[in-house]
Order: structure tokens, then C-alpha cells, then sequence
């Protein structure tokens, strides 16, 4: 049990109030959504900056469908509006299962994956069965598993006369419905968690037009025996405006079809699938990398726990979580997010299982004194119908995270306007590319950011930007506003200069009044 687990003293077992899947979690929403009235009544809004209203009105967006906060961690706050009120905050609930993880489990924490054998091994045979443990690595990519298994070669094991076991038991979660929540089931996004997750369940497919003999070809990474990619494209001339990347999918006979067009214009196109159930795609994986590596396998994958007495070959441990955070929060990498939301539902121990992860995460912002009263998680990812938050917790959560020691992992995690990750094409070119670390959250009738504006004086204020509307799609430009607005009103107001008492706090007397 890690140190920070045991300070905030979890309990065992211990169930958040409305916060279960299913009935509970539909009442939990209702109530935090009985508050919006209260909120936008009781809360003193500050008047919206023209710049801000002006982008609303072009988007076509009313102020009340708007959360807006600006503050300089430690000092004062510089915009409100609708704080308090419970919104969905689509990807950037990320930043709650991030910062969580940083400061419950560490930035050095890891995950391992393990290879055990129950059986005996005798002259490169091992009667019995090979067991994959998982250790609900977020990242245990193909590079990563052909690694693991090459020393299990390495240590002796060439041909595997029993099965192939994976335990996938330190997480407790019903099998999630991949088209559940868009219909899109072949999108790798919609892989749900699982303690031996492998490669994200993702085919990659490489499309690859010639234009002398007026083909297309598919390669597929890894190829797998058991999934069929059926090529029908036909090249065409014209403008690359439109290809058909999404095939059809027939999950029975485990085929991914694809026809139509292909316009020679689009060059090499790369796309990534899914298809295969978690079992059928470890044992495809599995044995494609086996055989690679000299070894044979003819049995049969079951799921089950580690057999007692089954002795340890070999384990791999996993990049650090701060590495990880760094790709979850980059990328928006929705499959990563719910591993780690999960990981925390082993606090104190495992198993872990959802209300576990929800029970910990309110947990630990009560104890930081955070109120979270609007707070709704269902899968920590923000791919979520259900998943709510304040715009003022999430301010106050990166105002904490700021002025703790995990701030600089957090804030090196998101993405940097203009530079990398879902940020690249944003305010590239002005004065504030490489200035703004803005995790982004978007779904239908939904747009966010949350992160931090880097000011002249030296320090970073927390912005916070949401909108729940039907015209979310068209609310960039409101979002960039807010974004442009903090910036040059610490600019005018000369604040964020992190001048500090004898103790280390900020001197609030000598900060400009906004």
C-alpha cells in the first residue's frame, strides 16, 4: 500500500454515495444537474469580456451554456462564470485521473506484467500451461511484448505443450460494448479496460496506392491469422476529399471490408482498428510473436487466475507513470485514461473495480480540500455521457497542482499550443505558441480546455473553459478568446509576477487588483 494511499486513509470496499454505474450513477447525475439553477443564482458572476461575448455570439452560443474561470494559483481570481456549475467536461476530466495518479501513486510508479509457467520445463518443453499476468500496464505495446517473450526464450522455453492462461483478474469490470458509445465498435478508442491489456486490441492498416498499376495494397501490423482484411478498393483519379477508411465490419466471421474509391492523390494512409475480443487478440498476438521468435504453440487461450505453484519466468516492468500521463494527456488517449483510472481502484488493494476508482478520486479531493460536490465519474476518461464537473474544481484542482510538487509533471503532460499533441494547429504562429499547456476535451455538444497560460511576470494562470451546447462544434474560436484574454489581461494588470513573503506564499498586497 504506497504512502499517500495510507495518509488519506482509505477504507476498504468502501462505496462513493451515487456514484455506481447504472441507477445510481443516473441519480448522481440528476442531482448534480439539480444544481445548475442554485449555481447560476447564488454564484456572483463576473461581467464576460467583450472579446469572449463577441466569440460567442459568432458561434451562436447563449453565456449560460458557457463555464468560464481565470485565476493565478495562490492569488486572485480574474473571471467567473458559471463556476459552479456541473458541465460536461468531455477529454479534459483527464486532468482529474492524472493529477490524481501523480500524487496518489507517484510519477516513478509502474506497472508489471508478468510470465509465469505452470507446468515443468524439460529440454525447451514446458508441459503445461504459460501464463500471461497482467499488471494493467497502459502501454504494454507489441515492442514491449515481443520483448517480454523474447526472455522467455532466452530462459529456456521453446515449445509450449499446454495453453495460453491470461489472468487479467486485479481488475474486476464487465466487458464494455465497444459501439456502446458512439457505434463506431472497429475504433481502438472504444477498447475498454483490462488488466492485460495488449497493444491497445489495435490493428494498424497501411494503405498503399500505385499509381502504375492502379492498386491499392493493405498491409496489416501485426498480421493476424484470425483477422480477415478484405481489399476491395478500386484507384481512382481526383482529389484526396474523401476515401472510405471506415470498412465494414462483420464481427462473426471477424472481417474488416473495405470498398470503394481510393484517390491515388491521398498517397499513404495510415489508420488503426479493432475487431478482434480481448482473448481472440492476445492469442493472435501471442502466437504471432511466438512463432517469430522460434518457438511453437498449438493450444487453446482461456481466461482464468495464476494456478497455484505456477513459478515465475520473467516480468516487465512499464514506462513510468509520468511518461504515461504524458501520452494520456498529449494524445487524449482515452484506452491509457481508463487503465489508469482503474489502477486507482487498487488503493488500497486490488481488485480493482470502478467504484473502487470513483471512491478514491473523491476521497482524495476532500482531503485536499477541493468540494466537488458536482463531480460525476463514470470511466475517468471523459468518454462519457454521464462524467460532470465544475469549471471551479477544476480550477481549484490545477491551482493546487501548481503549487505542489507534482505540478511540473502535470503541466509538462499537456499539450503546448502551437508545438505538440491536440494543441499542434492551435494559436500556431502568435505570440502564444509554446505559451498555453491546454488539455482539450471534445464531444458532440461538447468543447474544453483546462491547463495553464504562461504570463509575463513569470507565472502561470489556470484557465478553465467549457461549453455544453449543440453548436460546441463552432465554439473554438470562444475558447481561443478566453485563451488570448487571460494573457493580455495579466499583462495589462502587470499580476503573476510570484512575488513571495518569508514564509513562501504569495504577497497578495502587492498583485494588482484585477
Amino acid at each position: 500500500m504506497h504512502d499517500a494511499a495510507r495518509a488519506y486513509g482509505w477504507a476498504a470496499g468502501r462505496r462513493g454515495a451515487g456514484t455506481t454505474r447504472g441507477s445510481g450513477l443516473v441519480r448522481s447525475v440528476l442531482a448534480a444537474l439539480a444544481t445548475v439553477a442554485l449555481a447560476g443564482s447564488a454564484a456572483a458572476q463576473d461581467a464576460l469580456p467583450a472579446a469572449i461575448r463577441t466569440a460567442l455570439g459568432a458561434a451562436g452560443i447563449p453565456d449560460s451554456a458557457v463555464g468560464l474561470v481565470v485565476l493565478e494559483p495562490g492569488g486572485r481570481t480574474f473571471l467567473s462564470h458559471n463556476a459552479r456549475l456541473p458541465m460536461n467536461p468531455a477529454s479534459v476530466m483527464k486532468v482529474v485521473t492524472t493529477q490524481a495518479a501523480l500524487e496518489l501513486l507517484g510519477p516513478a510508479y509502474t506497472w508489471r506484467t508478468e510470465i509465469l509457467a505452470a507446468g515443468d520445463l524439460r529440454a525447451g518443453r514446458l508441459d503445461g500451461d504459460l501464463v500471461i499476468r497482467g499488471g494493467a500496464d497502459p502501454r504494454l505495446t507489441l515492442e514491449n511484448l515481443w520483448m517480454l517473450l523474447r526472455e522467455v526464450r532466452a530462459r529456456g522455453v521453446r515449445d509450449i505443450a499446454g495453453d495460453l492462461v491470461i489472468d487479467r483478474s486485479l481488475f474486476q469490470v464487465e466487458e464494455v460494448d465497444p459501439g456502446s458509445f458512439d457505434g463506431e465498435p472497429t475504433r481502438p478508442y472504444n477498447a475498454g479496460p483490462d488488466a492485460a491489456l495488449v497493444n491497445f486490441r489495435a490493428v494498424k492498416l497501411t494503405f498503399l496506392p500505385d499509381a502504375e498499376r492502379r492498386t491499392v495494397r493493405i498491409l496489416s501490423e501485426p498480421p493476424l491469422a484470425d483477422l480477415g482484411v478484405i481489399n476491395n478498393l478500386a484507384a481512382s483519379d481526383g482529389p484526396c476529399d474523401a476515401w472510405p477508411e471506415k470498412p465494414v465490419a462483420d464481427r462473426a466471421r471477424l472481417t474488416l471490408t473495405f470498398q470503394g474509391n481510393y484517390p491515388l492523390a491521398c498517397g499513404e494512409k495510415v489508420r488503426h482498428f479493432m475487431l478482434l475480443p480481448p482473448l481472440e487478440y492476445t492469442r493472435a498476438v501471442f502466437d504471432h510473436l511466438w512463432r517469430g521468435l522460434g518457438g511453437s504453440f498449438s493450444g487453446r487461450v482461456r481466461q482464468e487466475s495464476t494456478p497455484s505453484g505456477a513459478r515465475l519466468i520473467t516480468s516487465l516492468e512499464s514506462a513510468s507513470l509520468a511518461d504515461v500521463v504524458r501520452d494520456i494527456n498529449k494524445n487524449s488517449n482515452n484506452v491509457m485514461a481508463r487503465q489508469l483510472f482503474l489502477t486507482l481502484g487498487t488503493l488500497p488493494a486490488p481488485p480493482a473495480t470502478l467504484d473502487k476508482a470513483r471512491d478514491t478520486v473523491r476521497r482524495w479531493l476532500a482531503a485536499k480540500g477541493i468540494a466537488a460536490p458536482d463531480l460525476v465519474l463514470e470511466n475517468g476518461s471523459g468518454l462519457s455521457r454521464v462524467e460532470r464537473i465544475a469549471p471551479e474544481t477544476l480550477a481549484r484542482l490545477l491551482e493546487q497542482a501548481w503549487l505542489g510538487p507534482s505540478g511540473p509533471e502535470l503541466a509538462a503532460s499537456l499539450p503546448l499550443a502551437g508545438v505538440d499533441g491536440t494543441l499542434k494547429r492551435r494559436l500556431a504562429g502568435t505570440a502564444l505558441a509554446g505559451r498555453v499547456r491546454l488539455k482539450t476535451g471534445y464531444l458532440e455538444n461538447v468543447r474544453g480546455i483546462a491547463g495553464y497560460v504562461h504570463t509575463p511576470g513569470g507565472r502561470p494562470l489556470a484557465v478553465v473553459g467549457l461549453i455544453n451546447h449543440a453548436r460546441a462544434r463552432d465554439a473554438t474560436g470562444v475558447l481561443e478568446a478566453l485563451v488570448i484574454w487571460a494573457h493580455d489581461h495579466a499583462v495589462r494588470k502587470g499580476c503573476c509576477t510570484g512575488m513571495q513573503d518569508a514564509a513562501g506564499n504569495p504577497r497578495r498586497e502587492e498583485r494588482a487588483s484585477p
